[in-house]
Protein backbone atom coordinates (compact mmCIF):
# COMPACT_ATOMS: atom_id res chain seq x y z
CA UNK A 1 0.00 0.00 0.00
CA UNK A 2 1.11 3.53 -0.74
CA UNK A 3 1.36 5.41 2.53
CA UNK A 4 2.97 8.49 4.04
CA UNK A 5 3.68 9.40 7.63
CA UNK A 6 4.23 12.94 8.85
CA UNK A 7 6.24 13.95 11.92
CA UNK A 8 8.02 16.89 13.48
CA UNK A 9 5.15 19.03 14.65
CA UNK A 10 5.00 20.71 18.03
CA UNK A 11 4.30 23.93 19.88
CA UNK A 12 6.56 26.91 19.30
CA UNK A 13 6.35 30.63 20.09
CA UNK A 14 5.82 33.19 17.31
CA UNK A 15 9.04 33.60 15.36
CA UNK A 16 10.10 30.04 16.06
CA UNK A 17 11.06 27.28 13.66
CA UNK A 18 10.13 23.68 13.01
CA UNK A 19 11.08 21.09 10.42
CA UNK A 20 8.45 18.61 9.33
CA UNK A 21 9.25 15.25 7.75
CA UNK A 22 7.13 12.97 5.61
CA UNK A 23 8.31 9.40 5.02
CA UNK A 24 6.71 7.41 2.21
CA UNK A 25 6.29 3.64 2.06
CA UNK A 26 4.98 1.33 -0.62
CA UNK A 27 6.21 3.55 -3.45
CA UNK A 28 9.24 5.52 -4.60
CA UNK A 29 8.69 9.25 -4.31
CA UNK A 30 11.15 9.83 -7.16
CA UNK A 31 8.27 9.11 -9.55
CA UNK A 32 5.87 11.53 -7.87
CA UNK A 33 5.28 15.17 -7.19
CA UNK A 34 5.00 15.72 -3.43
CA UNK A 35 3.36 18.39 -1.38
CA UNK A 36 2.50 19.74 2.05
CA UNK A 37 -1.04 20.73 2.96
CA UNK A 38 -2.53 22.17 6.11
CA UNK A 39 -5.89 22.64 7.76
CA UNK A 40 -6.18 25.16 10.54
CA UNK A 41 -8.99 25.56 13.05
CA UNK A 42 -12.17 26.57 11.22
CA UNK A 43 -10.20 26.96 8.00
CA UNK A 44 -10.30 25.12 4.71
CA UNK A 45 -7.55 22.73 3.71
CA UNK A 46 -4.89 24.44 1.58
CA UNK A 47 -1.77 23.52 -0.36
CA UNK A 48 1.23 25.05 1.40
CA UNK A 49 4.06 23.90 -0.86
CA UNK A 50 4.59 21.50 -3.73
CA UNK A 51 7.68 20.08 -5.38
CA UNK A 52 7.81 18.24 -8.69
CA UNK A 53 9.89 15.15 -9.44
CA UNK A 54 13.60 15.79 -9.13
CA UNK A 55 12.79 19.21 -7.67
CA UNK A 56 12.28 20.64 -11.14
CA UNK A 57 9.72 23.12 -9.87
CA UNK A 58 8.67 24.35 -6.45
CA UNK A 59 5.63 26.42 -5.58
CA UNK A 60 4.51 28.02 -2.34
CA UNK A 61 1.31 29.55 -1.11
CA UNK A 62 1.77 33.33 -0.88
CA UNK A 63 1.24 33.19 2.88
CA UNK A 64 4.44 31.17 3.43
CA UNK A 65 6.76 32.47 0.71
CA UNK A 66 10.14 33.46 2.13
CA UNK A 67 9.46 31.61 5.39
CA UNK A 68 8.92 27.95 4.43
CA UNK A 69 11.16 25.70 2.34
CA UNK A 70 10.10 22.38 0.86
CA UNK A 71 12.73 19.82 -0.07
CA UNK A 72 12.94 16.17 -1.01
CA UNK A 73 15.47 13.39 -0.49
CA UNK A 74 14.51 10.65 -2.91
CA UNK A 75 17.19 8.33 -1.54
CA UNK A 76 15.46 8.46 1.86
CA UNK A 77 11.96 8.47 0.34
CA UNK A 78 11.29 11.55 2.44
CA UNK A 79 10.22 15.14 1.98
CA UNK A 80 10.69 18.00 4.41
CA UNK A 81 9.15 21.35 5.24
CA UNK A 82 11.45 23.80 6.96
CA UNK A 83 9.30 26.44 8.63
CA UNK A 84 10.85 29.65 9.93
CA UNK A 85 9.39 32.86 11.36
CA UNK A 86 6.27 30.99 12.37
CA UNK A 87 3.11 32.98 13.00
CA UNK A 88 -0.01 32.11 15.01
CA UNK A 89 -1.92 31.81 11.74
CA UNK A 90 0.37 28.92 10.74
CA UNK A 91 -1.29 26.84 13.45
CA UNK A 92 -2.77 23.79 11.72
CA UNK A 93 -2.51 20.09 11.15
CA UNK A 94 0.04 19.58 8.39
CA UNK A 95 -0.29 16.72 5.92
CA UNK A 96 1.77 15.49 3.01
CA UNK A 97 0.52 13.83 -0.13
CA UNK A 98 1.66 12.69 -3.57
CA UNK A 99 0.57 12.92 -7.19
CA UNK A 100 1.74 11.49 -10.51
CA UNK A 101 1.73 14.93 -12.11
CA UNK A 102 1.43 18.02 -9.93
CA UNK A 103 -0.14 18.73 -6.56
CA UNK A 104 -3.82 19.64 -6.74
CA UNK A 105 -6.37 20.89 -4.29
CA UNK A 106 -7.26 18.95 -1.16
CA UNK A 107 -10.48 17.68 -2.71
CA UNK A 108 -8.47 15.85 -5.38
CA UNK A 109 -7.26 13.22 -2.90
CA UNK A 110 -9.07 10.46 -1.11
CA UNK A 111 -6.08 9.35 0.96
CA UNK A 112 -4.76 11.37 3.87
CA UNK A 113 -2.47 10.22 6.65
CA UNK A 114 -2.77 11.37 10.28
CA UNK A 115 -0.81 14.58 9.83
CA UNK A 116 1.25 16.40 12.42
CA UNK A 117 0.00 19.24 14.61
CA UNK A 118 1.81 22.59 14.53
CA UNK A 119 0.80 25.14 17.14
CA UNK A 120 2.28 28.63 17.21
CA UNK A 121 1.50 30.33 20.46
CA UNK A 122 3.15 32.42 23.13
Amino acid sequence: QMRVEESGGGTVPPGGSLTLSCVASGFNISSFAMGWYRQGPEKECELVAGILRAGRSIKYDDSVKGRFTISRDDAKNTIYLQMNSLKPEDTAVYYCNYDRNYMGSCNDYGYWARGTQVTVSS
